[in-house]
């Protein structure tokens, strides 16, 4: 759940939020509560609104995943992000937990994701596919211990489950990420993908903003990478 520790940056325009594992970026018929919401309600008493609070949400990440999810404060804010979106100039990096080394360390990948409905799953095809969509993304491993990787993604598009569907085509299947092909589970849930930084000129000052969430808390694993970055 959503706590106040966990905006990462916020001005008149905008907010960036660390989501945690297993929470929803937005409602969905489960009738669950999702951060959107949360964040709603905490603008609306913080700020002691007494109407409507505006908050939309410019990216959405899967709910296993954690880190930054950019919302924009304003109607004319989120024309200018989803604008940007669109253009491919916000620029989202991610932490990702791999149970296998890439090889090559680095690289590029260029795949066409085919997504299944009925099991909210998406396959990565080297071939082009009349029903895929084209899915590329650029890699870096960062540091390797005995039984992960940490391996850094800049995200190039933004497909249906593209980390994942991608890093496990290429046998780097994500930590606790079963649906994928990871051995096991994570303890609480979850799988060790993180969006890691979002980095985008700001859409009313004009400003370069990157900002950087911190890795999920309580995971001894995640530290220990983090700290290996310093």
């Amino acid at each position: 759940m959503f706590t106040p520790e966990d905006i990462l940056y916020e001005d008149n325009h905008l907010v960036v939020v660390n989501k945690h594992a297993g929470d929803l970026v937005q409602p969905d018929p489960s009738g669950e509560s999702a951060l959107e919401d949360q964040v709603k309600a905490y603008i609306k008493v913080r700020d002691a609104k007494p109407g409507a609070v505006f908050l939309g949400v410019v990216h959405r990440i899967d709910r296993p995943v954690s880190g930054a999810v950019l919302f924009a404060k304003t109607s004319k804010a989120l024309v200018r992000l989803n604008e940007m979106i669109r253009q491919g100039s916000i620029r989202k990096t991610y932490w990702a937990l791999t149970e296998q080394r890439p090889d090559p360390a680095e690289g590029e990948l260029r795949h066409w994701i085919v997504r299944d409905g009925r099991t909210n799953r998406s396959r990565a095809f080297d071939a082009p596919k009349a029903e895929g969509k084209e899915a590329r993304l650029r890699y870096a491993t960062l540091a390797a211990a005995t039984h992960y990787t940490l391996v850094e993604v800049e995200l190039l598009t933004g497909r249906h489950h593209q980390i994942r569907a991608q890093l496990a085509k290429i046998g780097c299947p994500i930590r606790g990420d079963l649906k994928y092909g990871a051995k096991r589970s994570v303890p609480g849930g979850g799988i060790s993908l993180h969006s890691r930084a979002v980095a985008f000129d700001h859409p009313v000052r004009h400003e370069a903003v990157e900002v950087v969430a911190p890795v999920p808390a309580g995971d001894n694993l995640w530290a220990f990478f983090e700290q290996s970055q310093r």
